[in-house]
């Protein structure tokens, strides 16, 4: 029950920030729209290829003003207040978690509404591709509280920005990574966010041997050991806020 109120109270937050749900948002689904009418004779702008891509790309947002979140609580010393309550820093990590479902949940169905209404066929893939993208999603909320768990607001919006930056190159939203040579394609590979947008394309193309066992190993190996490693420093500085 502390953990609902206090994901309920970080839902206020949120939504008290418009620009933030903007961008999350509205920006996505115009580069979905917009990348639509150049007709690019390119498989990596097909509507089943780009819209998996879009999501990966909106979920970097929600990275960004996660840490803005986390951070801004303890600079105005929410969390030390809050750290007089027995809530263990998992509840509060699950607050910041639940907070930001419904976001995630309105992106998906945008998003994935927006490509049926411009083309893409509709099937049940679709609803199973919305399930793993928010399995997906946690990877992203886990570094947004990383960040600001380490750094102050401002810097954490700064450094989070760079999160975004990531995933437009190195995904392969906008093209396959082989094409700008092995060094790329390599560090491509070892970053999560290609494997994130590989999973999603394997799913709503029905196509699950696109997705190899690397893709799934890269994606859980670094969702785990990045919310383990938030869990972690959030403790540590909630424990050094207090003192």
């Amino acid at each position: 029950m502390r953990t609902i109120n206090f994901a309920k109270r970080n839902f206020k937050e949120l939504i008290r920030d418009p620009l933030s749900l903007f961008f999350a948002i509205i920006l996505p689904l115009f580069l979905l729209f917009a990348f639509q009418q150049f007709k690019i004779p390119s498989d990596s702008f097909k509507l089943e290829n780009f819209t998996p891509g879009i999501i990966v790309f909106g979920f970097s947002f929600i990275s960004l003003f996660t840490a803005t979140l986390v951070a801004r609580d303890r600079t105005t010393s929410l969390l030390i207040r809050l750290g007089i309550s027995p809530m263990k820093s998992i509840e509060y990590i699950l607050g910041y978690i639940l907070a930001l479902l419904p976001i995630i949940i309105i992106q998906n169905v945008l998003f994935f509404m927006f490509a049926i209404i411009m083309g893409m066929k509709f099937s049940l893939y679709i609803i199973l591709a919305s399930i793993a993208s928010w399995i997906i999603a946690i990877l992203f909320m886990a570094i947004g509280i990383l960040f600001g768990s380490l750094f102050t607001e401002k810097a954490a919006s700064g450094i989070s920005s760079v999160v975004v930056q990531f995933v437009c190159f190195t995904s392969g939203m906008y093209f396959p990574s082989e094409m700008l040579g092995d060094v790329y394609r390599t560090i491509c590979e070892y970053l999560p966010f290609e494997s994130c947008v590989t999973i999603l394309k394997g799913i709503v193309n029905h196509n699950f041997d696109s997705i190899s066992i690397r893709n799934v190993l890269v994606f859980v190996i670094y969702t785990i050991a990045i919310f383990s490693i938030s869990v972690v420093v959030f403790k540590k500085k909630m424990v050094s806020d207090n003192k």
